[in-house]
């Protein structure tokens, strides 16, 4: 049973340097992006569609039965593509609930896509996000893997503290693997899209630091796995190999 108050959107762009073309390679006889579409809809969590400003990447989606909302192609970032896809697909403001769901995570399991939400379920916060407990020094030490560091709120929840690319938080214990799937409140997203990028989001290179240094809370389910993201020729074999088993 989905739900009309939460809307699922799938940014894509097809301005990947290192995958030219990322959305439509063919991974087991579909295209990325469509991968995507599919775990989005399997999660049942509300109405889906893709958020994109390339017709290619239009067609593709609506031959395989998905919705789609054409958006300018100036967005400096996925959160503000979403913003403006939500306008136009919600003008009288009935979706409560945004999840912002990357278009390269095509084998992300539609239960962690559901595990974003439950954190929401507190009117105190207003975003949520997900994590992985590190199991490798590889993964601590290598920057393109964010570290979440947070309080622990008991069970599987944290409240985020802080995002960063260094190795955090330092000494022994647990570290956690940001996974950038994100649910925001509707009133949420729009402040978050109507801020300036802040000081440490620009150092960091890390878009979620705007809206903790604008005192805005963020919550984080730590589910078991990583979804693997898709930003390499190997990550796409890896997707490949993963998805023709399935």
């Amino acid at each position: 049973m989905t739900d009309s108050r939460t809307l699922v959107l799938i940014p894509a762009r097809m301005a990947a340097t290192r995958l030219p073309g990322k959305p439509l390679l063919d991974i087991a006889g579909l295209p990325m992006i469509v991968h995507v579409l599919r775990r989005a809809e399997a999660a049942r969590i509300g109405r889906v569609a893709v958020a994109t400003d390339t017709p290619e990447i239009a067609r593709a989606v609506t031959a395989h039965g998905g919705e789609v909302v054409m958006t300018r192609p100036d967005h400096p970032s996925g959160s503000d593509r979403i913003h403006e896809a939500l306008g136009k697909l919600d003008p009288k403001g009935e979706a409560e609930i945004v999840v912002n769901l990357q278009g390269d995570f095509p084998t992300i399991a539609p239960d962690n896509i559901r595990d974003v939400l439950p954190p929401l379920s507190d009117p105190a916060v207003d975003i949520a996000t997900l994590a992985a407990q590190i199991h490798s020094e590889e993964e601590s030490t290598n920057p393109n893997v964010v570290k979440a560091v947070g309080t622990s709120l008991g069970g599987r929840r944290m409240r985020a503290l802080y995002f960063t690319r260094a190795i955090a938080p330092y000494g022994d214990g647990p570290r956690y693997h940001h996974i950038g799937l994100y649910a925001y409140r509707r009133a949420a997203l729009e402040r978050f899209v109507a801020l300036p990028p802040s000081p440490l989001e620009k150092q960091e290179k890390l878009e979620q630091l705007r809206a903790l240094e604008a005192g805005m809370r963020i919550d984080i389910t730590i589910v078991d796995t990583v979804p693997r993201g898709v930003d390499t020729p190997a990550d796409l074999e890896t997707a490949r190999r993963i998805l023709s088993k399935s």
